[in-house]
């Protein structure tokens, strides 16, 4: 869900470079993550899109310095499993509902999401802690 990238790093549709079409759902990924525009650059023209470049195109989450890698990455990972994980689990498919389902078919997943998430124990922590004016501890209830 979030790609980190060493600043490094870079991005490459090369196929034009060698007279072939990018494949393994290239240009359906691309295009669905950075618009039409962006991908058909990328995959027309074959240059290298730097970590930093990624990132404002949002084709990555966070361009880093190489050293850190790892340390932001399991830093990430340890946020999200501290956090109320069935809202987050119902965003991450509300989201992927978004991306190919029509504004009704949302609608109904946020819904459902919400009466999953509000049924649960970290939303009921949730707004106790809000009330009592102190950081929420998630259990992934």
């Amino acid at each position: 869900d979030f790609v980190f990238a060493g600043k490094s790093a870079y991005f490459l549709q090369a196929f034009v470079n060698i007279g072939l079409v990018p494949d393994g759902g290239s240009t359906w990924l691309l295009a669905k993550t950075i618009g039409k525009a962006r991908a058909t650059q990328m995959m027309m023209l074959g240059e290298r899109i730097s970590a930093e470049q990624a990132e404002n195109w949002g084709l990555i989450y966070k361009a880093v310095d190489d050293a850190a890698l790892m340390d932001e990455a399991l830093a990430m990972a340890t946020r999200l499993a501290a956090g109320p994980t069935v809202a987050l689990s119902a965003m991450r498919k509300n989201i992927m509902t978004a991306l190919d389902g029509t504004f009704d078919q949302v609608l109904r997943a946020e819904a459902e999401g919400q009466r999953l998430a509000g049924g649960s124990q970290d939303s009921r922590e949730g707004g106790l802690s809000f009330l009592e004016k102190r950081k929420p501890v998630f259990t992934g209830k």
